[in-house]
């Protein structure tokens, strides 16, 4: 239990450097201005045609599509691009405490801070929604809508017949919730190791990492190599599974009549990979050196 206490006070640590922080202040600011951004053309099309929106729906038609998963997932960068945090008090952490006992806490800060801008990010959506939105787990006119016309893809919201078919609103804002948080923490995880071995590798990292989930999306790929219609469907899968940001899709899954892979496996790539990320960062904390470039004037 002291251990476990420990940890817990080095990740209080990293969230009270928070106060006063303009950089994270920018984070939830620029966090607040996408979802305003990406969910106005599902709100102004409810005021627009005077039909109502189901409370998650803006949730769900802004971040069931890949590249605004991408665009908040690189509020991370800019979010972790200091971790480790090597602050003041961390002098002080490292003669009472263990080195690896500090990184489980660096670790647990970057897992409690992700899952802070996600819940920020639901509840932004769901604000803007305003007086437009009803609580019932229902699908609305304004999904149907988008969904069974080419309304949608004319206005580039992305509301998919089989999402509208298979899955209840709260349902399907869970997994889209539990996906993101699950390519966010591996994509922290990532941005975590790169800079302990190389300052700003994170960054670097990161950028590579998102690139490659972008690079991987089908009608990307279908645009730059000209591929036919008939063999999209194959393409379709083969990215499904190969791309990290396509997991974090949630209409990019088996849905029983496809070949995609399913939401267990999807949620198992994500928890593996940042076990696997976070084991090696223990590992590297061993002989990872420490600058300090002294403290701050009071």
């Amino acid at each position: 239990m002291y251990r476990i206490r420990q940890v817990w006070q080095v990740a209080a640590a990293n969230f009270c450097r928070w106060r006063k922080n303009p950089r994270v202040l920018l984070v939830f600011c620029l966090a607040f201005i996408l979802c305003f951004l990406l969910s106005d053309k599902v709100v102004a099309f409810a005021e627009k045609h005077d039909t109502l929106l189901q409370f998650a729906e803006p949730f769900i038609w802004t971040f069931g599509d890949a590249n605004s998963v991408l665009l908040i997932s690189l509020l991370l960068l800019l979010l972790f691009a200091d971790m480790p945090n090597l602050g003041n008090e961390v002098p002080l952490f490292l003669l009472r405490i263990s080195r690896r006992v500090w990184m489980l806490g660096q670790i647990l800060y970057l897992m409690l801070s992700t899952l802070a801008l996600m819940c920020f990010i639901l509840l932004s959506t769901c604000v803007l929604a305003g007086g437009k939105s009803y609580p019932a787990n229902l699908w609305s006119n304004t999904a149907a809508i988008l969904g069974y016309s080419d309304i949608g893809k004319e206005i580039a919201i992305p509301a998919f017949v089989k999402v509208l078919e298979l899955s209840f609103p709260y349902e399907c804002m869970i997994h889209i919730f539990c996906l993101m948080l699950g390519y966010s923490v591996f994509m922290a995880g990532l941005i975590l190791y790169l800079n302990l071995w190389r300052e700003n590798g994170g960054m670097i990292g990161g950028i590579v990492f998102g690139g490659f989930g972008f690079l991987l999306n089908p009608e990307v790929i279908a645009q730059w190599f000209q591929i036919p219609q008939e063999r999209m469907k194959l393409a379709n899968i083969a990215f499904g599974w190969l791309s990290p940001l396509n997991h974090a899709t949630y209409y990019m899954h088996n849905f029983g009549y496809d070949n995609l892979p399913r939401l267990w496996v999807s949620y198992a790539f994500f928890v593996a990979g940042s076990l696997v990320l976070f084991g090696m960062s223990l590992h590297r904390i061993r002989n990872y050196s420490f600058h300090f470039t002294g403290t701050e004037k009071r």
